[in-house]
C-alpha cells in the first residue's frame, strides 16, 4: 500500500479488484462501479465494506463461476481485500429492473443513484430505478432473514458476539435506523448511515438514542468497550427493534405485503418480548 488512509487504501483495493474482473471476465464485462460509502462517503476502517458492482452483457455459468473464482481470490490477499462485497448482474437485467445475478434491489439504486466508474463503460443511466415498494419488500425480507432469527433474537437479548464485534454491533444497531430512514424518503433514495443517523436522532418518539449515538462513535473509530456497550444493548436495543417493528409492519399494510411477511413481523415481535 502507498497510503494509511483508511478511505484511500479501500480505493486501492477496489481498483486492484476491478483490474481482476475485467482480466477475467474479458469482453462480456462491461464496467465495474463503486458502490457504497467508498462512492457517497462516510466510509468507516472499523464496519464498512468495499461494495464493487459488474455489469456483464449476460450472464451464464461460465461467468458465474469467474466471478467467484476471482472475489474469493481476492479476498484470500489480506484482511482489507476480505472486506470486498461484489454485485453482479446483466445489462439487460437491470434495464428491466431484476436480478440475473446477485444485485439487490437497494444495490441496484445505489448503482443508479451513486455508482462510480472504475472500469468500462458508464451505463448507469440505463439502470431501472427500484419502485419504493420493491425496496420495502426486499428490506423487510431481509430483516426476517437475517436479524429474526431465533440465534439473533437470543444474541440480542443476552449480547455476546455485540460486545466485541465492531462491523456486528454498527450493523445490528443501525439496520432498523436506515431501515426507518429509507422508509421516509418519496423517492425511495438509498439512505446512507451519516444521514439515518441525523434523521433518527431528532425523532421526538424514537427510543435508544444513546445507543446509536455510540454506534456513531464506534463507526468512527470509537473503541468497543463491553463494559460502555452492555448497559446500552440492555436498555436500548430491544426498543429499537421493536419501534422499528411497529414501523415496518404498518407500512407493510399499507402497502399490500404479502400476510406470511406481516405475520412474520408479528412473531418477530412476541419473541423479542
Amino acid at each position: 500500500m502507498t497510503t494509511t488512509e483508511p478511505a484511500a487504501a479501500a480505493r486501492e483495493i477496489a481498483v486492484e479488484a476491478a483490474a481482476a474482473y475485467q482480466e477475467a471476465l474479458g469482453e462480456r464485462l462491461i464496467g465495474v462501479y463503486l458502490l457504497g460509502s467508498l462512492s457517497y462517503g462516510g466510509y468507516s476502517a472499523a464496519a464498512s465494506d468495499i461494495d464493487l458492482a459488474l455489469v456483464l452483457t449476460g450472464i451464464g455459468d461460465a461467468d458465474r463461476s469467474a466471478v467467484d473464482e476471482t472475489t474469493k481470490a481476492l479476498q484470500e490477499r489480506s484482511p482489507l481485500h476480505r472486506k470486498l462485497s461484489v454485485f453482479w448482474a446483466s445489462l439487460p437485467a437491470l434495464r428491466e429492473g431484476r436480478d440475473d445475478g446477485r444485485f439487490p434491489a437497494l444495490d441496484r439504486l445505489q448503482l443508479a443513484d451513486d455508482g462510480r466508474v472504475l472500469v468500462g463503460e458508464d451505463v448507469r443511466a440505463e439502470v431501472a430505478r427500484p419502485q419504493p415498494s420493491e425496496l420495502l419488500l426486499e428490506s423487510a425480507g431481509f430483516a426476517i432473514a437475517v436479524l429474526a432469527t431465533d440465534e439473533v433474537t437470543a444474541e440480542f437479548r443476552s449480547p455476546k458476539r455485540l460486545l466485541v464485534d465492531k462491523v456486528w454491533f454498527t450493523k445490528a444497531v443501525l439496520f432498523p435506523v436506515r431501515f426507518l430512514y429509507s422508509g421516509t424518503t418519496s423517492t425511495g433514495r438509498a439512505a446512507n448511515n451519516d444521514e439515518a443517523i441525523d434523521w433518527y436522532l431528532v425523532q421526538p418518539d424514537a427510543p435508544a438514542a444513546s445507543l446509536v449515538r455510540l454506534a456513531r462513535e464506534v463507526r468512527a473509530g470509537h473503541p468497543l468497550e463491553p463494559a460502555e456497550v452492555e448497559p446500552e444493548l440492555a436498555a436500548g436495543l430491544v426498543p429499537l427493534y421493536r419501534y422499528y417493528i411497529e414501523a415496518e409492519t404498518s407500512r407493510l399494510r399499507e402497502t399490500g405485503a404479502p400476510e406470511e411477511l406481516v405475520a412474520a413481523f408479528a412473531d418477530w415481535a412476541k419473541r423479542l418480548g
